[in-house]
């Protein structure tokens, strides 16, 4: 079974995540940030990828610790379920329409990690959540688990409906590319990752 559990305690933020990779896409998300909470149970669903994720963060600051943090333990939690990628697909791309908005993502679970993030909202935020700590999220989570991510968004006018299409992009990315090849090889000319 791939799975991994990651807990972190710092002054700002107490969080746990339990990641399972092939489980279904569980999600039980609690973050205190209810938009949050939203994208992440898409990421969990629509990837496949069972979550738990549990944060208590300094939300009477600003929901930044919050989110970048719940980034990093959560790609901590996705290298470690992940282990040496071997036998892995590794990489994944995906076009997510969202109503009237477009996102694309791609990514290659190679340990070189990289962001790439080319959106752009209109305002400042959905609910509580900051919509500029969407990059912030991407980078931390991309860092931690060792993944180069590319994340486009072509169009759209609504902000919840892009940043809804930019995680589903990057959970039907992620999903492809999680998914054991039939051979069980890594897909590396060097022969590791």
């Amino acid at each position: 079974m791939r799975t991994a559990t990651i807990e972190r305690a710092t002054k700002e933020t107490q969080i746990s995540v339990t990641v399972e990779l092939d489980e279904k896409g569980r999600a039980d998300i609690d973050t205190g940030i209810g938009f949050f909470d939203h994208m992440l149970t898409a990421l969990s669903v629509h990837s496949g990828i069972s979550m738990t994720v549990k944060v208590k963060g300094d939300l009477n600051v600003d929901c930044h610790h919050t989110i970048e943090d719940t980034g990093i333990v959560l790609g901590q939690a996705l290298g470690q379920a992940l282990g040496t990628k071997s036998g892995i697909v590794r990489y994944g791309t995906a076009y997510i329409p969202m109503d009237e908005s477009l996102a694309m993502a791609s990514l290659d679970l190679s340990n070189r990690p990289f962001l790439v993030f080319n959106c752009d909202f209109t305002n400042q935020s959905c609910g509580d959540y900051d919509l500029c700590m969407t990059e912030e999220f991407f980078r931390a989570f991309a860092f931690n688990a060792g993944m180069t991510l590319h994340i486009n968004l072509l169009y759209g006018s609504n902000d919840h409906h892009k940043a809804e299409a930019v995680y589903k992009a990057v959970a039907h990315a992620l999903k492809t590319a999680v998914t054991l090849n039939a051979d069980g090889n890594t897909l590396s000319t060097k022969g590791v990752l």
